[in-house]
């Protein structure tokens, strides 16, 4: 499994396009040298097939099929003859992770350069052959013709031959006016398989001689082995071996059941960890929790205009922590020999979890080969990573493949949840009603604690061989700054230096939560001066992209116009409205949704759900609307549902009935979808753009069918009727 690009393609006809992007490398994280250097981006076999080769993967977002597109486009090939080989480490040039809704927005134009400099360049081989000038000679689906009808296909052109071909410069993407495939909702290649249950995920893969692996972990990290009795499982079948490394405790065996069994009887003493906070004290403790404290934008006098408002308002919000919660458990196989090792692996950041077991088994990275293999879908960073490195750990030490499926038990109480937050805001109201000041403050942790090769501490495996981690302060600040425009504002971040429990990535970072507290307040102000909640949003923005996605969800919602909130206490049905343009630079998404509150039980049901949507020029519609729909869909169930469970020395809510999601029967009866289609913008993603509304648009709707304000999130039926009551 050590084969490089080079024999890749050796012994078949390929066209290797081959040139550096210095303006369109986006890479993040560190530079791959592939993107500066001459390298091969595709190949052109001499079937004609066309082979990507991708460092981004598909994580059941449909980006595998969008990107192919944007290559079949360029190309002018028929979509079906591009093949997407994706986040091979050996293979693909390294395009940083897939995260934060970066991929067509990163990868897009890199691919869409590539392929619009290889149609140029077969162009300029078949124009000999046609005896026409290239300007003269068309392209339809890989057949060059002239004007006189002769014509040469790709794959003769390439004639069994591999022809390399140095980046020109030259060649210009089509106009989106000339696209054919671009914009057409193309049915995701990926979704067949998985619907009929043929599609292979890394928990399907098997090898030759392998072991099946299972981790047997502390209740908490900071914990520390004191003992482990390694005769304990010496009489279970299946010639159980047992790895202890550092705090590093895994037993293999040759079946799987015999695994899970021997964790379950090994007998293993630990000391006991930090002692964690009472849940219910977590606002108060993160607010205290040491703080690097920074200014992220200011404007006018706040403190002087809050002084002489008409009138003054302050509310602070909470969002716990949550869990990625993976319906299939983490799973990875590594292969580690005296040569080097060969990870099987459903990450999101192929290159750098490379790196950072190449540290953990201290092999040059060069020695360390992953080969993705997609798992069970994730939005963050959930459990892969860990399950990767775990593998990797206990097949150097076995000398043997080894294969490592958590539990459920794991995924829940060991992978990294996300931030838990506290956001306070400030406002003031001039004589027209209009808001004169805004203050905001969040209190929060970085939010990427993904694995590199500075922090391969960021797996548990490295952490519990006493390596350095690294959390990133990426995602605190996400969408603090508000997109409306006011005459005194200021925003302040209090990025903490420790956390609670082992935090990174979950979907979104820090924006849905900075959203919730947004859009809650500009709510919360909206009615404190009699206005409609859509109008008074617009009246404060002067972005025409942000007042148009507002505008397209008030019609779609069919709303009226009229001050909040409509119910009184006895509750009942309401309506609320939330939007961010993510990141401040990304998408933009307006979610409006009604809700029904049950006043004997508190259970909130979101019956239907209207959103709008920009993401600049769309590649693909029908993916696009997969994309919103999964956006609400798991959000609402972080709005009404989730919230990490621990008591004060480990995390409790270690399967479904103590940490429950949305089921079918809760999904809303209708979510209608509004596209804004702009082909003069770039593409940007949508895996997160619409999550961020959510929670502020359901607190919003309680507030109107009820007369309660909820700032804490989830709005449990406990929790709602303890503040009808």
């Amino acid at each position: 499994m050590n084969i490089d690009r080079r024999e890749f393609l050796k012994g078949a006809g390929a066209l290797v396009i081959s040139f550096s992007i210095p303006e369109l490398g986006f890479t993040q994280g560190q530079p791959d040298p592939k993107l500066q250097q001459l390298d091969a981006w595709l190949a052109v076999g001499a079937d004609g097939q066309v082979t990507v080769f991708c460092g981004k993967v598909e994580l059941g977002t449909g980006v595998q099929t969008a990107l192919a597109q944007i290559v079949a486009e360029e190309l002018d090939v028929a979509f079906g003859r591009v093949f997407m080989l994706m986040g091979d480490t050996a293979l693909c040039p390294n395009q940083g992770p897939t995260v934060g809704s970066q991929t067509i927005y990163r990868a897009g134009p890199q691919l869409r350069q590539a392929a619009a400099e290889a149609r140029q360049t077969l162009v300029q081989l078949a124009a000999p052959a046609l005896g026409a000038g290239a300007e003269q000679l068309t392209v339809k689906d890989g057949m060059v013709s002239a004007p006189d009808g002769k014509n040469v296909s790709y794959a003769e052109l390439v004639g069994g031959k591999k022809i390399s071909r140095a980046f020109s410069g030259t060649a210009k993407p089509k106009s989106p006016d000339k696209h054919a495939i671009v914009g057409k909702p193309i049915p995701r290649v990926d979704l067949p398989g998985k619907v009929f249950g043929t599609h292979a995920f890394v928990q399907n893969l098997r090898m030759p001689g392998m072991l099946h692996g299972r981790v047997v972990r502390p209740p908490m990290p900071e914990a520390r082995l004191e003992r482990v009795d390694e005769a304990s499982v010496k009489s279970l079948p299946g010639n159980v071996r047992v790895v202890v490394r550092g705090n590093f405790v895994g037993v293999a065996a040759d079946r799987e059941e015999q695994a899970i069994r021997a964790a379950r009887v090994l007998k293993v003493q630990w000391t006991q960890g930090v002692e964690l906070p009472r849940m219910e004290d977590m606002p108060a403790f993160t607010r205290a929790t040491p703080s690097r404290d920074s200014v992220l934008s200011v404007n006018g006098g706040v403190d002087a205009a809050l002084a002489v408002a008409s009138k003054t308002h302050q509310a602070q919000y909470y969002v716990p922590h949550q869990m990625h919660a993976s319906i299939g458990p983490s799973c990875a196989i590594a292969s580690v020999t005296a040569e080097g090792a060969t990870l099987w692996s459903p990450t999101q950041s192929s290159f750098n979890l490379r790196d950072s077991v190449a540290v953990v088994l201290g092999v040059p990275r060069d020695k360390v080969r992953l080969i993705w293999v997609e798992g069970s879908g994730c939005y963050g960073h959930n459990g892969a990573d860990d399950a990767t490195a775990d593998a990797a750990l206990m097949s150097q030490a076995l000398g043997k493949p080894v294969r490592v499926q958590w539990m459920r038990h794991d995924e829940h109480g060991n992978e990294p949840k996300g931030v838990a937050m506290v956001m306070e805001v400030r406002g003031g109201l001039d004589a027209q009603g209009n808001v004169a000041a805004w203050d905001y403050q969040v209190w929060s942790p970085g939010h990427a604690g993904r694995p590199a090769a500075n922090g391969p501490g960021n797996t548990l495996a490295g952490a519990q061989l006493g390596m350095p981690d690294n959390l990133s302060p990426t995602g605190a600040d996400r969408n603090a700054r508000p997109t409306y425009v006011f005459p005194n504002s200021r925003v302040r971040l209090h990025l903490l230096q420790s956390t609670v429990l082992r935090v990174s990535s979950l979907r979104g970072l820090g924006s849905p939560q900075n959203t919730f507290a947004n859009e809650s307040f500009i709510d919360e102000l909206a009615h404190a001066a009699g206005a409609d909640p859509i109008e008074f949003r617009i009246r404060h923005l002067k972005d025409e992209r942000a007042v148009a996605v507002l505008e397209a969800v008030a019609k779609l919602a069919q709303w009226a116009p009229r001050p909040a909130p409509r119910g009184g206490r006895n509750a009942g049905a309401g309506r609320g409205v939330a939007f961010v343009h993510y990141d401040n630079y990304s998408g933009y998404a307006a979610i409006a949704l009604q809700v029904n509150v049950e006043r004997a039980s508190g259970k909130v049901s979101v019956e239907r759900v209207a959103a709008a949507h920009d993401c600049g020029l769309i590649v693909n519609p029908d993916g696009l609307r997969n994309q919103i729909e999964g956006n609400i869909v798991q959000t609402l169930s972080r709005a009404l549902l989730e919230d990490v469970k621990f008591d004060t020395a480990k995390v409790t809510s270690l399967d479904w009935a103590r940490y429950p999601i949305l089921r079918f029967n809760d999904v809303p009866d209708e979510i209608a979808i509004t596209l804004i289609n702009r082909p003069d913008k770039p593409s940007v993603g949508a895996g997160e753009p619409a999550a961020s509304p959510i929670m502020a648009a359901v607190a919003n709707a309680i507030f109107d069918a009820t007369g309660v304000r909820l700032r804490s999130v989830p709005f449990t039926a406990e929790r709602v009727k303890a503040a009808l009551a």
